[in-house]
């Protein structure tokens, strides 16, 4: 298992290590002594059919650094920068997280998360920083024109409350960054 940093101040990818024989496969997903830089406290596993589109969500109140593992299927996970004193800014990251590239991704607080799962099953194992909160959550449309995001689709699947999220100017108007 290592680490690779990125662009974005905080935000990881973990290549983590997978062993496999005739019986099957073994991964190591979290080794606190390499994963050492925050206290993840909440797991949740969620199970998504294929062209289901999560987020963005993040939480105004309780903001969740999250540790994003496919045990799974294949999905595209995206974040957006919500940090209003990060010189990444509104800007997005993608990148491709599968049981197949052993990859997970560390986001830290003040970034809205969304994935959008390519497999027919896809299951997604998180640990968070902080306990969910609903009544904090917020997001943004996961279309926003103005973020230029690419999708693999233009009518993927997703929950009502998906649908209502507001832009990104929205937010910025709302919240300033965090």
């Amino acid at each position: 298992m290592h680490i690779i940093d990125t662009k974005f101040r905080g935000l990881k990818i973990i290549q983590q290590k997978k062993v496999e024989d005739s019986r099957g496969s073994l991964r190591e997903t979290y080794i606190k002594k390499i994963v050492k830089w925050d206290d993840l406290v909440f797991d949740y596993a969620t199970v998504s059919k294929k062209n289901v589109l999560r987020g963005f969500h993040f939480n105004s109140k309780y903001p969740q650094a999250k540790y994003v593992s496919v045990l799974k299927g294949k999905i595209l996970d995206y974040v957006i920068d919500l940090r209003k004193n990060s010189k990444t800014f509104g800007k997005s990251y993608s990148i491709e997280l599968s049981d197949k590239n052993c990859k997970s991704l560390y986001i830290p607080e003040g970034f809205a998360h969304a994935y959008y799962s390519y497999s027919s099953l896809n299951i997604i194992y998180y640990r968070l920083s902080n306990y969910y909160q609903p009544r904090y959550e917020g997001g943004i449309f996961w279309n926003d024109k103005n973020l230029k995001l690419k999708w693999p689709t233009n009518k993927p699947i997703l929950a009502k409350r998906d649908k209502k999220w507001g832009s990104f100017k929205d937010f910025k108007n709302i919240h300033k960054g965090f």
